[in-house]
């Protein structure tokens, strides 16, 4: 199954300063050929805000990366890796104001983004001061093949929805409802949805949610209203509880299939009995990938003090990411994305393909289910999702 969707996207004209800014010399910039004593980065996530904990995830993931993609020694072939990390708190402006400033002070390397609107935000100052974007857990489509300046170290909202579409039968003539937040995110899995299931003679109907709402009793009546014969629901962040509470509470669950994304550890108690009712496609819990790579991860985010979780290949993807960068760039961007496009790495889940014409991140997915386990329920892999079946179209 393969996603076709095309995007128009405006062109944002860069200020004059930050255009100077960008065409100067850099700090530590690679000369006469050879590498730079190092290379600065900046990591720009949610460490505060709705989203801290995806940031977390991705921040203990990323730096457990750094430490397995350098040997311990935060150096690559003689050139030290220096990180600053700010925090976005979720807001674009935030995270625009920071980008400008790191910039500004040398760094040619961003990563992070747990905010679909955040990372929009921030590949627009990538592609204005021409330095390197790896975005992390944002999900939004609108992020591949933005510019020739941003990567995504994560999955994409098409990746999801391709991943929903294998447990459903022949979809024509049959009514789809997405139930999501009105968001990037949410806008994106619509828009996902429309192609991919759409494409396959379903007729799509949107339920879109404001991120403020915290009653969402009404939204559960107007899905059943809707009749579908299917629900999709992407949802993220703090609420998701009180969300999957009212399609339980008002008989969603019950009468329409239902299948969603199963989220991060702290929402698997969200569910409750509801559990065995919904079907769930997965990025990424810590029991569905057996490889040499994620034992290391999971591993290394234990003994730090951390908890494995949903986005932890996201921060460990990116650390390897940035290595590759930095080893075959010689501090220098156009370098660095050149060495990027087509990369392939092993990563957490498996093999990894950043895809050379819009820098996707083509990756195995998963079918998951809900078990009942010593009083909570925890994730049991069904089935994993070869990459290529779940491809988003080449842009």
């Amino acid at each position: 199954m393969r996603v076709t969707k095309k995007l128009l996207l405006g062109s944002v004209l860069a200020s004059a300063a930050l255009v100077m800014s960008a065409c100067a010399p850099q700090p530590g910039a690679a000369t006469g050929g050879e590498g730079p004593a190092e290379v600065r980065a900046a990591v720009i996530t949610s460490e505060s805000g709705p989203l801290a904990g995806y940031g977390k995830q991705y921040l203990d993931a990323f730096k457990a990366g750094l430490d397995y993609a350098t040997d311990g020694t935060g150096e690559v072939d003689g050139t030290k890796i220096v990180v600053e990390y700010r925090d976005d708190t979720g807001d674009p402006d935030t995270a625009v104001t920071a980008a400008k400033e790191v910039i500004g002070d040398g760094v040619n390397i961003l990563l992070g983004s747990a905010s679909s609107g955040v990372a929009l935000a921030v590949a627009e100052q990538a592609a204005q001061n021409k330095v390197l974007f790896i975005s992390g857990p944002a999900a939004a489509d609108a992020i591949t093949g933005i510019n020739g300046y941003t990567f995504r170290s994560g999955r994409q909202s098409a990746q999801d929805v391709a991943t929903a579409g294998t447990f459903l039968d022949d979809l024509n003539g049959k009514k789809v409802v997405v139930f999501a937040q009105n968001n990037a995110f949410g806008q994106g899995n619509v828009t996902a949805v429309q192609d991919i299931l759409g494409g396959q003679g379903a007729t799509v109907e949107p339920v879109l949610v404001a991120e403020d709402v915290t009653e969402f009793t009404p939204f559960a009546q107007q899905v059943l209203t809707a009749k579908p014969d299917l629900v999709f629901v992407a949802w993220a962040g703090a609420t998701s509880g009180a969300m999957w509470q009212a399609m339980s509470q008002q008989g969603v669950l019950d009468d329409i299939p239902v299948v969603t994304g199963l989220g991060d550890s702290p929402t698997f108690g969200a569910y409750g009995e509801a559990s065995e009712k919904i079907s769930f496609l997965n990025h990424y819990f810590p029991g569905a990938p057996d490889n040499k790579v994620n034992t290391a991860m999971v591993k290394a985010i234990e003994k730090s003090g951390g908890t494995p979780d949903l986005f932890s290949p996201d921060g460990f993807n990116a650390a390897i990411m940035l290595v590759q960068a930095v080893k075959k760039g010689d501090g220098d961007v156009d370098k660095m994305v050149k060495a990027l496009e087509g990369f392939e790495f092993d990563g957490p889940k498996g093999k990894n393909t950043v895809r050379a014409d819009d820098h996707a991140l083509i990756q195995d997915m998963y079918q998951a289910k809900l078990v009942a386990k010593d009083g909570s329920f925890v994730p049991e892999l069904v089935k994993t999702v070869p990459g290529a079946d779940v491809a988003p179209a080449e842009k």
